[in-house]
């Protein structure tokens, strides 16, 4: 079994090309794992899209050969709260910003005293041929049961392979072969006014197709995760869509679908996809490494308006403004300083402040880039060696138990307790510990009731400040049953967490 407690350094630093992530929840884990080195990511069809004018007769023969490969997934969760009665007003919000799982959960009655669950559905794009599969973080998110149907009427209990709340990309994995796989393009050649097919399962009623346009590219600061880079669309996009296809006019994947902008709750013409090539960087690592790995080069950085651009003697409002450098950062070990302006990172133009943190979150780190600057009306180029990301998201896993790892607490994911943590959570500024940012559902920890945004302040009686002392105090315990001390709602509270039955 991995290490228990993957260690979050700071999730909400005082970095601008890295920060904290809008919906988080607990980890999912079964109990195999395939080897990520049978992986192979999917090819990317890289020939740009034939643009030529005039209209299509019908789009029958591409949905005849992509439909098959666009599934249904739906989710069984336990609800831990049996007070609930129904969705609240902030769960309609998120109904309007989110949909699928959420928008169409519904309670199952309790017999004897059994747990409610609650249902979900969603969709899916199968990847490859033998069972990986895209979906959206927020379709499996906390679920503790993930079941695929296929076109063809078959289904399967799918393993989550790994998740990314800050992309809102999950991969999950079912056993079969020869599957009708997606093919893929490349997204950064999708341009305004392309015609798009959006494929998915909107409000459980079977499999639908709509059809429309590219309606912008590049679109952040819609949904509020860490990581925008949406494709607009205003092909009908409803609940039950998420993970659903985004395909161009030859039935190639151009993006995962993920949300809308509505007041009503349905389609209003403006829905978002995640592009194909952030969807299979982000698959890539998932499966490999089991977490996303990102680059950090350690600037606070801004847009140039128009009157800056002026101030700094440009033609046009392009580039990246550095506020402020990090200490003892990439950027500021190759000399880049505050009032620098970025123009060129790794030989690509860079148009503004979300371009540069995109493309410095997809530098591998050790990587050395090149970075064009603009300082006191004169270009030069520094050479940065980009670091890894301090608080990327490790999310544990309940893979098969190694016969040495004699540590507890297996399953939980845990973070220093910053400000950002402490806004996220709500924690005052008086409790001291550290933060639990996820809980495997199958968990002896999740059985205990420990939960994200439980503040744990005492192992085994002794006081916990950072992650790193929550790590030591439990990778060597022989006793498999771990005393907690946690802060909740307002109070501590003692949690027992007896893992001396987990196989």
């Amino acid at each position: 079994m991995k290490r228990i407690f993957n260690r979050l350094s700071s999730r909400f630093g005082a970095v601008a090309l890295g920060g904290a992530v809008a919906l988080a929840g607990s980890a999912l884990a079964f109990s195999q794992k395939p080897k990520a080195e049978d992986f192979n990511a999917p090819p990317v069809d890289e020939r740009p899209l034939t643009r030529e004018v005039g209209g299509h007769n019908s789009f029958a023969p591409v949905v005849k050969r992509v439909a098959p490969g666009v599934v249904k997934v739906f989710t069984t969760t336990k609800v831990h709260n049996t007070s609930f009665n129904g969705p609240t007003g902030d769960m309609d919000d998120l109904f309007r910003r989110f949909f699928g799982d959420s928008y169409q959960g519904r309670m199952t009655p309790r017999r004897n005293g059994e747990m409610p669950r609650q249902q979900g559905i969603g969709s899916g794009v199968i990847a490859t041929k033998d069972g990986y599969i895209l979906t959206n973080n927020h379709v499996v998110d906390g679920a503790d049961e993930v079941k695929v149907a296929l076109q063809d009427g078959r289904e399967f209990t799918a393993k989550v392979i790994g998740r990314d709340p800050k992309t809102d990309i999950a991969v999950i994995k079912i056993d079969a072969k020869d599957l009708p796989a997606v093919p893929m393009a490349d997204s950064e050649k999708v341009e305004v006014g392309d015609v798009v097919l959006a494929i998915g399962n909107p409000f459980g009623i079977g499999q639908t197709v709509t059809t429309g346009i590219v309606s912008a590219t590049g679109r952040a600061g819609a949904v509020g995760l860490d990581y925008e880079d949406f494709i607009q669309t205003d092909a009908a996009i409803n609940p039950g869509n998420s993970g659903g296809a985004l395909v161009d006019a030859e039935g190639r994947l151009i993006g995962i679908n993920t949300a809308i902008l509505s007041r009503s709750g349905g389609n209003q013409g403006i829905g978002f996809a995640i592009p194909a090539n952030l969807a299979r960087d982000v698959m890539e690592s998932l499966v490999k490494d089991g977490h996303v790995t990102r680059g950090y080069l350690g600037v606070m950085i801004q847009d140039v308006t128009p009157k800056l651009a002026k101030e700094f003697k440009l033609k046009e409002a392009q580039g990246a403004l550095v506020g402020d450098v990090t200490p003892k950062s990439p950027a500021e070990r190759a000399g880049l300083q505050s009032g620098d302006l970025i123009l060129n990172y790794n030989g690509k133009k860079v148009t503004d402040s979300q371009h540069l943190k995109l493309e410095v979150a997809r530098t591998q780190p050790g990587e050395k880039v090149p970075v064009k600057i603009l300082r006191d009306g004169e270009t030069k180029t520094v050479e940065v060696t980009v670091r890894e990301l301090p608080g990327t998201e490790h999310l544990a896993k309940n893979d098969k138990r190694d016969a040495e790892d004699t540590g507890t607490l297996n399953g939980v994911t845990v973070a220093d307790l910053d400000g950002g943590a402490r806004q996220q959570f709500e924690i005052p500024g008086q409790v001291k510990g550290v933060v639990v940012t996820d809980v495997d559902q199958n968990s002896a920890a999740a059985e205990a009731g420990l939960k994200p945004g439980d503040v744990i302040l005492e192992i085994n009686r002794k006081p916990v400040r950072t992650a790193e002392e929550a790590v030591k105090l439990t990778e060597k315990g022989t006793d498999k049953t771990t005393l907690l001390r946690v802060w909740r709602d307002g109070g501590s509270r003692f949690v027992v967490v007896d893992e001396s039955n987990v196989g």
